[in-house]
């Protein structure tokens, strides 16, 4: 895309043609602006004690200014409750995180208003532990990180937790009333 010549008057001047170095300057302050936004909104951490476990992937946590905030894990999907492995997929987030002090890397806020981001306790990577036992799938629609997806690899080819069984159906087509799971569902999705 060209942005062309602009032209300027000002007072009583005559038409001057603004191009070359000065559309330069504004585009390298232009891309300077959206590194530096980009860098600090994935830089953002929070800190605060999980005080509820809504499901496999949500918690709540209580800041040390006492918010109350939720918190989505990010690129990571769980069953949902009443869906096959629901329960154990909650109480493996009950175990790694409730009454912890936790650390949030946010990423985003989604559309119910959810704080995104990776969760850590002590060092550990929750969302990554909970693709490695098994309790979660990758989000493919949210996330390339290739970690999570050999994770979820290892878990497969070592029948770990939903992986233990055949008859699974992938949260989002679960939340879509998909019943049936097909060889082509993992890789379907939202589309």
């Amino acid at each position: 895309m060209t942005c062309g010549t602009v032209k300027i008057i000002t007072g009583d001047q005559t038409l001057q043609n603004v191009e070359g170095n000065n559309m330069k300057k504004w585009k390298n302050i232009g891309a300077l602006f959206f590194l530096l936004t980009t860098f600090t909104a994935q830089t953002e951490t929070i800190t605060g004690r999980v005080f509820h476990i809504s499901d496999g992937d949500t918690l709540k946590i209580l800041t040390e200014t006492n918010e109350k905030i939720r918190i989505r894990l990010a690129g990571i999907d769980t069953p949902e409750k009443g869906q096959p492995f629901g329960r154990e997929a909650k109480q493996a987030l009950t175990v790694l995180t409730l009454q912890k002090k936790i650390t949030i890397d946010v990423q985003t806020i989604d559309r119910y208003e959810r704080t995104v981001g990776l969760v850590y306790v002590q060092g550990l990577d929750v969302n990554a532990e909970l693709v490695r036992q098994g309790m979660a799938w990758v989000y493919r629609r949210y996330t390339n990180d290739e970690r999570l997806y050999a994770l979820e690899a290892k878990a497969k080819k070592e029948k770990r937790g939903l992986w233990s069984t055949n008859n699974f159906i992938e949260p989002w087509l679960w939340r879509r009333g998909c019943l049936l799971y097909t060889s082509d569902a993992a890789d379907e999705e939202d589309s």
